[in-house]
């Protein structure tokens, strides 16, 4: 403690206050997530989910390069770099995420083609996701690394998700979840590695207010591109 107040908050209440952040932001609380888990969305509007969200699925390996080319240290590439394999694979025959999501897409009725155009790509969605690789790309690395700290509440998510396709949308071949599947055990991995780096270089209140902003910011850009396709697919449809 020091005259001015506290220097730092210790290991435990900073990673506190970044769970509480996805305790109230994250977007498995939106309209639509809960709709979807309901078994509510009709086939339309679960493609429109599908498409609008492979935008995000192709700039996630362009966002981790960004924050590869910011990162000085040859220790930590070493370990990020494998983020964007794990997206984009290593070659054509590799399943990677980006082609496990192509899977999905066949999955609930959509051509490869239609995905690769981005033919149903909403402005709003856009938007947010352009704004995400901007920040990884502006921004201090530590910074954006917090930011992809959302994958620490992902897993429960993405084993909910299965469970509701499962029941409620059993017309999807079960080769289309694969993405969820294998992302309930790399996301743990990843935001582990993640959030052990962020609380070691985050050692002033200031940088770990910085870190807690970040990944609002992300929950926050997840949230808006629900909201786009919420209102695209629910509310205009209606």
């Amino acid at each position: 403690m020091s005259k001015k107040g506290i220097t730092a908050w210790s290991v435990e209440e900073f990673i506190d206050r970044l769970r509480q952040v996805g305790e109230v932001a994250y977007h498995d609380k939106h309209p639509f997530h809960i709709l979807m888990n309901d078994g509510k969305l009709n086939q339309k509007q679960l493609q429109g989910w599908v498409a609008n969200r492979f935008y995000y699925q192709t700039c996630i390996p362009i966002k981790d390069a960004a924050i590869l080319s910011n990162c000085p240290e040859r220790e930590v590439r070493r370990v990020w770099i494998k983020r964007i394999i794990d997206h984009d694979g290593t070659s054509e025959d590799d399943n990677g995420g980006i082609k496990k999501w192509l899977k999905l897409s066949e999955a609930v009725g959509l051509t490869k083609e239609e995905m690769l155009q981005f033919s149903q790509l909403l402005p709003g969605v856009r938007f947010a996701v352009d704004a995400y690789v901007n920040f990884a790309r502006n921004r201090p690395w530590v910074e954006a690394i917090a930011s992809s700290l959302t994958e620490l509440f992902a897993p429960s998510l993405m084993e909910k998700r299965i469970l509701s396709f499962e029941r409620h949308y059993s017309w999807v071949e079960k080769e289309g979840l694969r993405y969820f599947l294998d992302r309930t055990t790399q996301a743990r991995i990843d935001s582990n590695f993640a959030l052990r780096l962020v609380t070691e270089r985050c050692r002033t209140i200031e940088q770990q207010k910085q870190a807690i902003d970040a990944l609002r910011f992300k929950c926050d850009l997840l949230w808006a591109m629900l909201d786009a396709i919420y209102f695209e697919y629910c509310v205009i449809e209606k």
